[in-house]
């Protein structure tokens, strides 16, 4: 599997600990080799042995549904060998710290650690301390490149470029580690980011990062090609940042009355999981604006190519 635009790139890390700093090319480079293996998932026998005899660990002591089985699904694709952790029933569970468990497990020779865990820093610590490779499938309220990268090939797909495209990031701004990653991706490739949330969910200094900050979601909705709607991180929120979900729903959900205003309809995208009738209108979600469905396929096929090109650098995808 070769392709002419993917000769004589490189990363710039051997890990993926998050999108900020990363160049347009370095992306690119990502979301091309993602377009590649997609084709994968098409065949009629959906596997290749370009990862056999690599040991991949998934490392999650935080629940989840999508990314967790987007990655095993990628790993068993790429017919890499897996072991799977959970936080519960885990020697963690008993007190054992993070690096002991990774020093453990990595002594079982494995060769990359998926870890998804609920601190901040927690892959960056860990790849400061492990010879595996680590890849940050989401570290608290910090980063989420893996969802980021899915959703920037979702938009490429949809748009042909995302130069110059107007996103715009409603919902809770402040605790959401997919704003973070698809902000820091959106204008390393050129676009315009707008963030949209109510003051008590905005993070301070967000202006400083170069986007244009709203809190009324029926301008963001005007202004935007598309919608990236987070849920609200309540399991990271103080009490007391809103009177309640009914009054968010009625004041920043959206709903096809919202979009009805437009001049034109934004594209709706979605990282899950979705709380219909809070952020989304069920209406909203399975309409033909939205391309939910396309970022989950569009997952597995990003974090094949994480896995092939920190795993072995040497192929050419």
């Amino acid at each position: 599997m070769s392709s002419d635009r993917s000769q004589d790139r490189q990363l710039s890390s051997r890990h993926l600990l998050g999108l900020e700093g990363m160049s347009a090319e370095e992306i690119n480079y990502f979301l091309d080799t993602a377009e590649t293996l997609k084709e994968v998932l098409d065949r009629p026998i959906k596997k290749v042995p370009t990862l056999r005899g690599v040991t991949v660990v998934n490392l999650f002591f935080e629940a989840s549904t999508r990314t967790r089985l987007s990655f095993e699904l990628a790993e068993k694709r790429l017919s890499a060998d897996i072991m799977n952790f959970s936080k519960t029933g885990s020697s963690v569970s008993k007190g054992e710290t993070l690096l002991d468990t990774a020093r453990n497990i990595e002594a079982m020779r494995i060769d990359v650690v998926v870890i998804r865990h609920q601190s901040a820093g927690a892959a960056r610590y860990l790849a400061e301390r492990l010879r595996s490779v680590v890849i940050n499938a989401g570290d608290g309220a910090h980063e989420h490149p893996t969802q980021g990268l899915l959703d920037l090939l979702t938009l490429r797909q949809k748009f042909g470029d995302i130069k110059g495209l107007k996103v715009a990031i409603i919902g809770d701004v402040a605790h959401s580690r997919v704003a973070k990653s698809n902000l820091y991706g959106l204008k390393a490739l050129g676009a315009e980011v707008m963030v949209c949330a109510p003051p008590t969910l905005m993070p301070r200094g967000v202006d400083a990062l170069g986007v244009k900050v709203c809190y009324k979601v029926d301008e963001a909705i005007a202004w935007a090609d598309a919608l990236n709607i987070l849920r609200l991180q309540l399991e990271r929120q103080e009490a007391g940042l809103l009177p309640s979900l009914r009054e968010y729903a009625m004041t920043f959900g959206i709903t096809l009355k919202r979009l009805e205003k437009a001049r034109k309809t934004p594209v709706i995208l979605h990282p899950g999981p979705m709380n219909r009738g809070v952020e989304i209108e069920s209406a909203v979600a399975d309409s033909g604006a939205s391309v939910i469905l396309d970022q989950v396929t569009n997952g597995v096929a990003v974090r094949m190519a994480v896995l092939v090109l920190l795993s072995t650098p040497e192929v050419m995808v």
